[in-house]
């Protein structure tokens, strides 16, 4: 993992043991990671909607364009991630035909489920105007980020 990744998740790790809220360890996770990995142009977090089980809602986010709002689980790379299970990681998503564009200008794509107690809880997905931009080395540290996250919302 390179310095930037380790004192980044190593902030997360801290940030998470005194913060009051998941979404204020989201929103920070979000913010720093888009503000220090100037390859990931969109970050942000869908949550499971708590009225509707098979809908994700976008929760914290900072990008430069305005993300779909609400994704139903059978739909998108979001969907595919939340049914699968899986990370998924899309290097070119004009090859991709579940990929739901928020922006013409993204060109890859990794989506990671966070799961509480075996249930599908939120997803972590990071949107990069630059093509195979989520080597296994980025997938790992977007993973990490994830489990701060997973690992706080199974406190609860």
């Amino acid at each position: 993992m390179i310095l930037v990744h380790q004192e980044l998740l190593r902030e997360f790790q801290d940030f998470a043991k005194t913060v009051p809220t998941a979404r204020s360890l989201m929103e920070r996770i979000t913010e720093r990671l888009h503000e220090k990995i100037t390859r990931y142009n969109w970050v942000g977090f869908y949550l499971i909607d708590p009225t509707d089980s098979g809908i994700l809602q976008v929760g914290p986010f900072v990008g430069s364009f305005t993300p779909n709002a609400r994704i139903p689980l059978h739909t998108g790379l979001c969907g595919a991630a939340a049914r699968s299970g899986q990370v998924l990681v899309v290097h070119d998503v004009s090859k991709e035909p579940r990929y739901l564009a928020g922006s013409s200008l993204v060109k890859s794509e990794i989506v990671v489920p966070i799961f509480v107690k075996n249930m599908l809880a939120a997803e972590l997905d990071i949107e990069s105007y630059f093509a195979s931009t989520f080597t296994k080395s980025e997938q790992d540290f977007v993973e990490a980020c994830a489990i701060v996250v997973q690992e706080y919302l199974g406190k609860g």
